[in-house]
């Protein structure tokens, strides 16, 4: 039966130094069953494979045993030798006088609309591994009331029932999640970005009266030696993103994901709502990739030729769509045909959501020629430009095969809109913006 007693300093002592000789001699198991290994393929023979058996056996063994004499439980853990896969953030904010969001996905912009404010949070994880244990804690510091006790896994913090703003936000991961992964956050407040913080640290300003207007969140593999970005994104690297509008589609939607993820890359998708409905499972597949939904009218209708009051139909018809066939709503809009109106814009910002225009036009849609697309983003890509296609076209798809391994070889990196602007300043709802050079 286990023993609850609070352990003496000595015993707490002698715990800590024993962790630490377990972790010291794992390590020099992982280089000893590398050498090994290394052996077995060069030889090509059963007994390199049986030394490295035998050596992997009497090591554990002797922790078992050295563990017994200590009496303290053997630490093994599963995850130090194992390829991790990728864990993302999930989670909504509360508005005042609007109430929940949809869930947004990882470093996504959370916003509350123009004039609005956030109240309450919550947040989950998507692919955490069966049987790493752990989970996503958070706190939030609520106006008035200070410091609000943890919450984790989706649960509320905050007070979404009230129209109390929040003023700053901490996050951790707790158990093997915490050992394995950092979280970084940011939030909105006094209409700039804080710098991005991670487990456990303090983002926004707390006791002067400045309020929380949005949030973002990124989990990401911890780095040993160096440090961790929001997205797995090097913000001292060139990086550019690829959208494509109109889709999805069939053939040329999934095409392009493929190339991208040969290339460990990802794009921003800017679907109109009646290719939605037509094709939900690659939908689906775009989203499970990492690569970004954004949205582009429900009908592929202009901003400048319709009411407000049917814009903000449009956007939140395709938005619920899309929410409801992958569990994440959009975050961005693109104007069709890049047309913005005041009157829009400012239905854009009602809705929490910035407006992305271009900076390298392919005209794709023109010419329905691959080697003409190709030429036109090598000829003028720059660091941050963020590229228009479209992927109704097999054309396109076709270019998209060429330009992504090629970009990548380039030493771009190949990534969201939103993650473009995660270290370049970020957006604001109601805005628009075209590019995010790197800032001086």
């Amino acid at each position: 039966m286990k023993n609850n007693r609070v352990l003496t300093e000595p015993e707490r002592r002698a715990r800590r130094e024993h962790k630490q000789k377990v972790r010291r001699r794992q390590l020099r198991r992982r280089t000893l069953a590398s050498a090994l290994l290394l052996l077995l393929c060069l030889v090509g023979g059963m007994a390199a494979a049986s030394v490295w058996r035998r050596s992997e056996e009497a090591a554990l063994v002797q922790e078992r045993q050295e563990a017994d004499e200590s009496g303290t439980e053997l630490i093994i853990d599963p995850w130090s030798e194992t390829d991790l896969p990728d864990i993302r953030a999930i989670y909504g904010i509360s508005v005042n006088e609007t109430g929940w969001s949809h869930f947004f996905a990882d470093n996504s912009y959370a916003m509350a609309p123009v004039d609005h404010y956030v109240t309450a949070m919550r947040c989950t994880l998507q692919n955490q591994p069966q049987g790493m244990t752990g989970t996503v804690t958070y706190q939030v510091n609520l106006s008035g009331s200070g410091w609000l006790d943890w919450r984790e896994d989706g649960t509320e913090a905050g007070a979404s029932s009230g129209d109390t703003p929040l003023e700053a936000v901490a996050m951790k991961l707790t158990g093997q999640l915490g050992e394995h992964y950092d979280i970084l956050y940011s939030v909105l407040q006094n209409q700039a970005w804080t710098d991005w913080v991670k487990n456990g640290e303090e983002a926004g300003v707390s006791g002067q009266g400045m309020r929380v207007d949005g949030i973002r969140i990124s989990v990401v593999e911890r780095q040993k030696g160096r440090e961790s970005y929001a997205g797995n994104i090097d913000p001292t690297r060139p990086m550019v993103a690829l959208t494509f509008d109109d889709g999805p589609s069939a053939s040329a939607t999934l095409r392009i994901l493929n190339a991208l993820a040969e290339q460990n890359g990802r794009a921003t998708f800017f679907m109109v709502g009646r290719q939605v409905a037509k094709y939900p499972d690659v939908v689906r597949q775009v989203a499970e990739s990492g690569s970004e939904i954004g949205n582009h009218t429900y009908d592929h209708v202009a901003m400048t030729k319709e009411d407000p009051g049917e814009l903000a139909n449009q956007l939140a018809r395709n938005s619920q769509a899309i929410s409801e066939i992958c569990g994440i709503a959009p975050v961005l809009m693109r104007p069709v045909g890049g047309a913005e109106s005041e009157e829009g814009m400012s239905m854009v910002g009602a809705v929490s959501m910035p407006a992305v225009l271009w900076s390298v036009d392919t005209l794709d849609w023109k010419t329905r020629d691959a080697q003409s697309t190709i030429a036109e983003v090598l000829d003028k890509v720059q660091d941050g430009d963020i590229i228009l296609m479209h992927d109704l076209y097999d054309a396109t798809a076709e270019a998209a095969e060429t330009l992504i391994p090629e970009l990548t070889s380039q030493g771009y990196q190949l990534v969201t809109v939103s993650e473009l602007a995660s270290y370049r300043g970020g957006m604001l709802p109601g805005k628009s913006y075209g590019k995010f050079r790197p800032t001086q």
